[in-house]
């Protein structure tokens, strides 16, 4: 005579039941069962298991900046301003932002948008890498991690139903949160192909063809761009970046520019270009009319400061009224992480030339992305070592996502299994070597191609060489 449940499979949001995420699915949850039977003692192949599915920097051995935790350290004990073993630029900015909190402690909400003098300083550290573009700290919005703000501004653009349904484009591949957001909203996902003959390149002819299709089903109004890119490890060059405004402007579409990899550039030849810097040197008939919104974030780069979940996001020419909801939106939530806004603080408002803390600032700064663009380029000469894989170079970000030539054998014993091919392949991977990949398939890929996205944080040379060049030679062919 049990009640029956009020919240089953059946009557759940069917929303969420299409929301995937890849880079914590099912091979990420195999990991974690191995690393438990590793600890029991059980015997494998191999002593540890190596993430090379996820970019979290810390988890991988990099090593926090210095200057970052002193504060975060001063801001969350105060006390510690009494001891000396700290430098007095780390006490200044402590003080500074313990001022601006309610009861100046951490522990305090701030308001909805962020502590305003944080978000001053965001709009000070916008107009200096823009070369002076004008930035209203009114339209900065601090943000637990990019992806919050990302999630937010989807919840906005998207409404309708039927062929009024927003049509949301993103690349493909993809970083999975799109997808899975766009699931979970019920909105429709509109795919455009990256170009990997050509580096992972956007086609401006892709665009256009990706949406006169959607058009017959569905309202496409917002284009998404990840620069520099996730899974793909490409930096778009300055003339896209002015297609692409140019193409939002023509078809009026809503742009939003992921740009959280932005000091990762690595690449002879390359360099970020934001959004909003080519918006605004295209001139008015662009800057006063595109409506834009671009994301930045503590995660990556040279910080790698994931858990502390710090971000910010900037609207430009956004509508008035809407802006008043957004504000609406964020208020829901109340604030984002204080600890996280601090460290945004600290990441556009660093130690200057002067201050007692630049040196040791910019010397772990500066070998910490030499060591990620040596990685890079070790990525790319490795993977190209093993038969069947093929590597584009890594020009940015912190991602390879490797072409591999599957034998049909393989192929075949996959769909027995009802897996994607590559899926089956990470699977054998993880099992036998210890190494955790995220398949292609998790982000999206032309149909007949596999792929794994491989971060290269995790690069340990004799290990990935020799464990690729087995697990290929163990593939059914």
């Amino acid at each position: 005579n049990r009640r029956n449940k009020v919240l089953t499979i059946d009557t759940m949001n069917p929303n969420v039941k299409n929301v995937e995420y890849a880079v914590r699915g099912p091979i990420v949850q195999r990991a974690v069962q191995i690393e438990k039977e590793l600890r029991e003692g059980v015997k494998k192949p191999f002593t540890e298991v190596i993430k090379a599915n996820i970019g979290d920097a810390h988890a991988m051995g990099q090593q926090p900046i210095t200057f970052f935790r002193q504060v975060l350290a001063l801001c969350s004990y105060p006390e510690l301003l009494k001891d000396n073993m700290f430098p007095e630029d780390a006490k200044s900015r402590a003080r500074r932002i313990l001022q601006a909190c309610g009861g100046s402690s951490l522990g305090a909400y701030s308001a909805s948008q962020g502590i305003d003098c944080v978000r001053q300083d965001v709009a000070r550290y916008i107009e200096r890498r823009d070369g002076g573009v004008p930035c209203d700290p009114d339209n900065v919005y601090l943000t637990s991690g990019a992806s919050d703000g990302i999630v937010t501004m989807l919840k906005l653009l998207v409404c309708g139903e039927g062929a009024s349904k927003t049509g949301v484009m993103i690349s493909i591949p993809q970083y999975p949160l799109y997808s899975a957001a766009l699931a979970e909203l019920g909105a429709v996902q509109v795919n455009y192909y990256l170009n990997e003959e050509k580096c992972w390149s956007m086609d401006l002819s892709e665009l256009e063809r990706s949406l006169a299709e959607a058009r017959k089903h569905c309202n496409p109004k917002v284009l998404c761009i990840i620069n520099p890119g996730n899974p793909t490890g490409q930096v778009q060059s300055r003339q896209c970046i002015e297609d692409v405004i140019r193409f939002a402007a023509k078809e009026h579409l809503f742009l939003m520019a992921d740009e959280v990899y932005q000091d990762n550039v690595y690449a002879e030849g390359c360099q970020f270009h934001s959004f909003k810097k080519v918006l605004f040197e295209l001139g008015p008939q662009y800057s006063n009319t595109v409506e834009l919104v671009s994301f930045h974030s503590t995660s990556k780069c040279y910080m790698g400061e994931c858990g502390f979940r710090g971000g910010y996001m900037e609207v430009i020419n956004m509508d008035p009224e809407v802006k008043a909801q957004l504000i609406k939106l964020v208020s829901v939530r109340l604030c984002p992480a204080v600890p996280g806004q601090a460290l945004m603080d600290l990441v556009v408002n660093s130690p200057q030339p002067g201050e007692p803390s630049y040196t040791t600032f910019m010397k772990e700064r500066t070998t910490t992305l030499s060591l990620l663009a040596e990685k890079a380029k070790l990525t790319e000469e490795i993977l190209n070592t093993v038969p069947g894989i093929t590597c584009n170079p890594v020009q940015g970000a912190m991602y390879s996502f490797p072409n591999i030539s599957l034998p049909q054998k393989a192929i075949k014993e996959a769909k027995a299994l009802g897996q994607a091919p590559d899926m089956f392949y990470c699977m054998k991977m993880l099992e036998e070597t210890g190494i955790c990949l995220v398949p292609g398939s998790g982000f999206g890929q032309k149909d007949g191609t596999y792929h794994f996205r491989y971060g290269h944080r995790s690069l340990l040379k004799h290990v990935i060489t020799t464990s690729l060049s087995v697990k290929w030679a163990s593939i059914p062919k």
